[in-house]
């Protein structure tokens, strides 16, 4: 063994990630923070100042309104191999539509996040028989502010709160959780500057914090019928602040970056 194998590791931390089992179904005006607060309180989570508190996008869509019936929606698009009313809502809900198959629309939502038919999903959504889905939250980063501070004011503390939803990776299959909106936490922990076990200057090191612990707790929260819409994480006090700084948005690269446009 060399002495770099050796070396001990410093600043490493446990995390744990605590699942918020016993919520209701979300409706209308369902508050999700005192809903998260209360299942904590029967689980024996008693909230910190530090800890990341990660719901499911679906049910902070659901407290918002966000539900809406294809019915509904007078459809006006072009068809692309998918309904009608369902095109026109990715529209409506887009900057760009950006690539399109029979199955799958990649779309640029309006919050900038590129998504798979804009966010929008059926999906443990109530009245399937009558074609309802979910909507993404007018603005993500707002609505994970304002849970922190119901948080907050329900329970003295304010952990940070990351809405999550899974979405797809370019060149790879599967879904990770993936944080969409952010307050509280460190998005992009920038290690540029700093240096690797050998002394190299690290030149291009972001971690994504708030991605990573979205898709830490997604693992536990489930994505059928585990009815866990919301988990704990601990271990990532360091980025916490007090702050609700940039939420999600700091995440998104640059127009002018993408290589793939």
């Amino acid at each position: 063994m060399n002495d770099a194998s050796k070396r001990e590791v410093t600043g490493a931390a446990a995390i744990q990630v605590l699942p918020l089992v016993g919520m209701p179904l979300f409706t209308k005006g369902t508050s999700v923070a005192r809903e998260a607060a209360a299942a904590a309180d029967r689980g024996g989570v008693a909230l910190c100042a530090g800890d990341v508190v990660v719901v499911a996008q679906k049910i902070v869509s659901k407290s918002e309104g966000r539900r809406v019936r294809l019915g509904d929606v007078a459809a006006g698009a072009e068809r692309i191999g998918r309904p009608a009313p369902l095109l026109q809502l990715m529209q409506d809900e887009s900057e760009a539509l950006m690539r399109s198959t029979p199955t799958v629309v990649i779309t640029r939502h309006r919050t900038g996040h590129v998504a798979a038919n804009a966010g929008i999903d059926a999906s443990n959504v109530e009245g399937g028989a009558d074609d309802a889905v979910l909507l993404w939250p007018v603005d993500p980063d707002a609505s994970a502010r304002a849970i922190r501070a119901e948080l907050k004011a329900l329970t003295g503390v304010a952990p940070a709160v990351v809405i999550a939803d899974s979405l797809g990776r370019a060149w790879r299959l599967g879904t990770t959780g993936t944080a969409i909106g952010v307050a509280g936490l460190t998005v992009l922990d920038d290690r540029r500057g700093q240096t690797d076990l050998f002394g190299r200057t690290l030149q291009a090191t972001l971690v994504a914090v708030a991605d990573s612990a979205a898709a830490a707790a997604v693992l536990v929260m489930g994505e059928g019928a585990e009815g866990v819409p919301a988990a704990v994480v601990r271990g990532l006090d360091r980025f916490v602040s007090a702050e609700d700084g940039p939420g999600a948005v700091a995440v998104l690269r640059p127009l002018a970056e993408d290589l793939f446009r």
